[in-house]
This record gives structure tokens, C-alpha cells and sequence, in this order.
């Protein structure tokens, strides 16, 4: 069990000791580590890289701050409570340096992506990746600029002047989102914090105040693994799940939402104002894809569509209000910006290789949105609002049964 309390959840969680009692009612006791809730939950037929996660793919690296603030209850504009964060993913230590080739696609528009023009137009990605709310994108953007011009004090004076790339989900129900609660230096920490290996899922960074089918949801990650003889390569996925409607969910083709309809449905009080149109009723989702394979933006765009067919597998129908964004990027094929050598030659002269990129990136983002589900816990916040989260023994008991013994 994690302890309740300020700053006792691990780099990048911010959390006021004030709230650790209410804190406890809010979230539900948290299982000995994040895998076992996962344990018994398999997705799909390839295999995983050892941390199922985006971080599998060699140079990747994620960060978070998580910002919970407030028992939960009534809203008070600009003040709380406080459910939100911020995620940042890194296709290396230095990507003003080292950039990589990368693409973006728009399955549904209602919602942000900044700098995706230029990453399309260049084919290439040159500054992190970062996740917010809807209202915090600007001073996301400050922030991943505040942090770039501290590594290299050139931009901006003998140096270009990067366009960050932010992405943001609808977390207006359980924060208070008008109160723009992520600051600057927020996004700076979580840079500055941003490693390799594994890391949080959930409720935390961009998904603290997330909800996906009706549960809480949040940041969901996953990896799948090409098989040698196509390559060998790794896909790895990480999703800010915040869309989906409860019917609709479906888990490795079984349909649980059906199963689920009716039960741990959210807990809206009388006196919430709770808006059910607009960008605010089906929130969004945004999906990162990394791989090692070195893919031109051309090829890389091509498996972004692709994890669009796990967002489907999952129900994901991409409702007028979602905003659902893809970037995909490949951390061998580089553009140095000192333009020292050539970047390598496109990897597949054939269709197989690419093909077992497709089926990995189709599955890993269907097993990460899984993830963002499982690995999210209980929550309530704004407006007393609460989200349960999915009932994992009950997933594993209805996934038994749907499968041949």
C-alpha cells in the first residue's frame, strides 16, 4: 500500500499534506504495485517488451506531476479542488539535438495539438511531447520552452526557436479546470524528471483527472514486440484515455461495457452542474506511438493510422466531442541538427516488416488503453463528482469465461 501524503508519492506528485485524510476517502486502496492489477489481463497475441510500456522502445523517456488538491466537493472556480498534471515524453535525452523522424494524424479535431503543423511539415520531431488539460496547453508551452532554452541558451538568439508539441484532454469534471492549476515550472519538473524504465499509470500527470467508458481512466501505456525475422523492432504506445461511452467497452473482443452496464456507474450529486455536451461530454483521447524501427514520416504516419484500429477494438467510436489525436515518431532514423551525416535509409523495402509494425502498434494501443483503465483508481473531486475504477477481479472473471479452456 502507498502511504497517503505530501510528497510520498514518488518524483513528480504533488500532493498537500492538509488533504491526506480527505486524500484517503477520495482514491481507493491502492493494490502492492501497479502490475498486479494487470496480472491476468492479457491483450491481443504478440508479445510485450519486459515493462509493457512505451519506455521498452531503447531511448524513451516519460515524466510526470501529478497536482490533486482539495477534498472533494463543491467547485469553486479558480480555486479547487485540484485533479490535473502534467505527462511528457521524450524520444531522447536531447531532442533539440538529436531530432527524429515523426508524424501526426487527426482521427477527430475537436481538440489540440500544438506544433503538429511543423512536425508534419519538417517529418521531423525536435522538442518532447507533452500532455495537459485543455485550459494548461499554454503554459504547458512555456514551460517546454523555459526548459529547452535552459539546455541550449542559443535558441531564440544565434539559434531556431522551437514550436512545442502539447496535447491536451477535457478534465473539467472531476478539476478545476478554469483555475489553470498547472504552472510553467510544473512542466519543467517533469522534464527535468523524465527517465527510461518504468513509471506511473492511471490517475496520474495528465490523467489525474481523466475518465474513459465511464471509469476513471488516465495514462495507459503498452509495448508489443515484431518478430525477428520482420525486423525485430519494438512499438511501445503510451494514451491519455478520457472518452468512451460504458456500453460500448470492450476488452480483448469481450464486451465488458455490456456486462457493466449498470454498475459502479459515476456518482454525480443533484447539485452538480455537470455539462453533457459539447467538448466536456466525451473528453478525448491522445496517443503517443515510439518505435526503433528507423520509418521516414511517410511510414510513420501509416502506423499512426493504425492505432487507430486498436482505439476501435477497445469501442472507441470517436464521438462528434472526442478530440483524437495521433503522434508516432521513430528514435533511429535522426536529423542532427548539426546535420552531421545522412539519416539512415528507410528500413523496409517490403510490405511484411511494415505490416508487423501495423499489428504491433494496433495492439499495444489497444492493451494501453486497457491499461490506462486498470491502472486507474477510484476518484472523487470537483462538484463531489466520483469515478470508480474498473472492478479488475470481476474484468478477470468475465475474460475466463469468454475464453476457450
Amino acid at each position: 500500500m502507498r502511504p497517503a501524503g505530501a510528497c510520498l508519492y514518488g518524483p513528480g506528485r504533488i500532493v498537500k499534506a492538509a488533504f491526506a485524510s480527505a486524500l484517503a476517502l477520495a482514491l481507493a486502496a491502492l493494490p502492492a504495485s501497479s502490475n498486479s492489477r494487470t496480472e491476468g489481463v492479457t491483450i491481443g497475441v504478440m508479445p510485450s517488451g519486459p515493462l509493457d510500456a512505451i519506455t521498452d522502445v531503447a531511448g524513451v523517456m516519460v515524466g510526470q506531476v501529478t497536482k490533486i488538491d482539495g477534498a472533494p466537493g463543491t467547485l469553486v472556480a479558480g480555486k479547487g479542488p485540484v485533479r490535473t498534471g502534467v505527462t511528457v515524453v521524450l524520444p531522447n535525452a536531447d531532442p533539440w539535438t538529436k531530432r527524429v523522424s515523426a508524424a501526426t494524424f487527426d482521427l477527430n479535431g475537436n481538440g489540440e495539438m500544438t506544433g503538429a503543423h511543423w512536425v508534419d511539415e519538417a517529418g521531423f520531431l525536435e522538442v518532447p511531447i507533452a500532455l495537459t488539460n485543455t485550459l494548461d496547453v499554454g503554459r504547458v508551452d512555456d514551460g517546454v520552452i523555459d526548459w529547452l532554452i535552459a539546455k541550449h541558451p542559443e535558441i531564440g538568439v544565434s539559434d531556431d526557436v522551437p514550436l512545442p508539441v502539447v496535447a491536451e484532454c477535457d478534465d473539467q469534471g472531476l478539476n478545476d479546470i478554469q483555475g489553470r492549476h498547472v504552472l510553467p515550472s510544473d512542466a519543467v519538473a517533469a522534464l527535468n524528471a523524465a527517465a527510461g524504465g518504468p513509471f506511473e499509470r492511471g490517475d496520474v500527470g495528465a490523467g489525474t483527472g481523466m475518465r474513459a467508458f465511464a471509469f476513471k481512466a488516465g495514462i495507459g501505456t503498452a509495448s508489443r514486440l515484431v518478430a525477428k525475422d520482420l525486423g525485430g523492432y519494438t512499438v511501445g504506445v503510451l494514451v491519455n484515455a478520457n472518452t468512451g461511452s460504458r456500453a460500448e467497452l470492450r476488452i480483448d473482443g469481450v464486451p465488458v461495457g455490456r456486462e457493466l452496464e449498470h454498475e459502479l456507474l459515476p456518482v454525480i450529486p443533484r447539485r452538480a452542474s455537470l455539462r453533457t455536451t459539447g467538448r466536456a461530454a466525451d473528453g478525448s483521447v491522445i496517443v503517443v506511438v515510439a518505435t526503433d524501427a528507423p520509418l521516414d514520416f511517410r511510414q510513420l504516419r501509416e502506423l499512426a493510422k493504425r492505432a487507430v484500429l486498436g482505439l476501435g477494438r477497445t469501442g472507441l467510436t470517436s464521438h462528434v466531442s472526442s478530440g483524437d489525436l495521433l503522434i508516432a515518431f521513430s528514435t533511429t532514423r535522426l536529423y542532427p541538427r548539426d546535420q552531421s551525416g545522412a539519416p539512415p535509409v528507410s528500413v523496409l523495402a517490403g510490405d511484411d516488416a511494415l505490416d508487423g509494425l501495423f499489428s504491433a502498434t494496433a495492439e499495444a494501443t489497444e492493451a494501453a488503453v486497457v491499461d490506462a483503465l486498470v491502472s486507474a483508481r477510484t476518484m472523487s473531486g470537483a462538484r463531489g463528482l466520483t469515478f470508480y475504477a474498473l472492478p479488475v477481479e470481476r474484468l478477470r472473471a468475465l475474460l475466463a469465461a469468454a475464453r476457450p479452456h
